[in-house]
């Protein structure tokens, strides 16, 4: 998945980023601000500094380390709000560099099939529209399954993002096998050789079992046509549930093979930290990070540019 070059297109999603992660910076600037009224980095400075990390949804450890590096260079010197913010940005960039991954597509494989898991609400079927678009921006054909069979609204949003973006959606009525539908897609793809393949999955977490059965009867049903399947089972994350969104990576870990992370919605939180948290906890590569409902508002993750966007530089 490679991002647009061109200095309109760069230009246009910096400003959106740095938008998008505004409340969250400007939190954790106000209390960087806060915690430096006595322009040294003491140990009172530095345990103000761990909770305003903390506040912003960075995790206890996590905030813990970045303040431990700080004070190595640092402690009891006198010290100004942005060479905090500087240092911070380049230590939260080097723990999110190496999770930093682009979502590459194996030419080998026609479909290459991605599985794409997560909570009702976390923006998943927008995420695959946005992805297809990407994709097939990058001369790529594209076939997507409307594998949330439960929703009537999710098959039908689907269909929309098929239309948008040029991609062939299979799609069946709400409530039908979902299993079916996957291998009624794999098939298709295999067919007509579609380099692409993306299955939407149900994300209904209050029936887990259910669920739980559900994608692993997908896994099955796939696989029976191409044992290596999917090449990438993607987890989508709402940024707005902070903390929670650990949870949701070890219950749905527990589910299926999770490869790699999106997170969506940092525009609507001030909780953009829980980025960096994940990247430590996780070690799973971030491929895409998403700040706005538009569909250019979802792009590759850089750590250097979502490190300093963050710290507001």
């Amino acid at each position: 998945m490679s991002d647009e070059t061109g200095n309109g297109a760069s230009g246009g999603w910096l400003s959106r980023l740095h938008a998008g992660l505004s409340r969250t910076s400007q939190r954790l600037t106000d209390s960087i601000t806060g915690a430096l009224t006595r322009r040294r980095l003491d140990a009172e400075t530095l345990q103000k500094l761990e909770e305003a990390l903390i506040s912003a949804d960075i995790g206890v450890a996590t905030a813990a380390r970045l303040t431990a590096k700080l004070a190595e260079d640092k402690f009891n010197k006198e010290i100004s709000d942005e060479e905090v913010r500087g240092s911070l940005a380049d230590n939260i960039a080097e723990i999110l560099r190496p999770v930093a991954v682009p979502l590459a597509i194996d030419p080998a494989r026609r479909p290459h099939v991605i599985l794409v898991a997560g909570v009702n609400g976390s923006g998943k079927t927008t995420t695959i529209g946005k992805l297809a678009k990407i994709l097939r921006d990058d001369g790529k054909s594209v076939m997507l399954a409307a594998g949330d069979t439960f929703r009537a609204a999710a098959i039908e949003q689907l269909q929309i993002w098929g239309e948008r973006t040029g991609s062939t959606v299979i799609a069946g009525k709400q409530g039908a096998d979902a299993a079916g539908l996957a291998f009624d897609a794999m098939e298709a793809a295999k067919r007509e050789g579609v380099d692409v393949l993306m299955i939407d999955t149900a994300g209904r977490l209050q029936n887990r079992t259910d669920l739980m059965g559900e994608l692993q009867k997908i896994l099955r049903v796939i696989r029976k046509l191409d044992e290596t399947a999917p090449h990438d089972c993607l987890l989508v994350l709402d940024a707005t549930v902070g903390q929670n969104a650990h949870s949701q990576v070890e219950t749905f870990k527990e589910m299926t093979d999770i490869t790699g992370l999106v997170l969506t919605k940092l525009d609507g939180s001030a909780r953009g930290g829980v980025l960096v948290a994940l990247a430590e906890r996780s070690g799973l590569p971030i491929h895409a990070i998403g700040v706005g409902e538009g569909v250019d508002d979802l792009r590759p993750f850089e750590a250097e540019v979502f490190a300093r966007n963050l710290m507001g530089l």
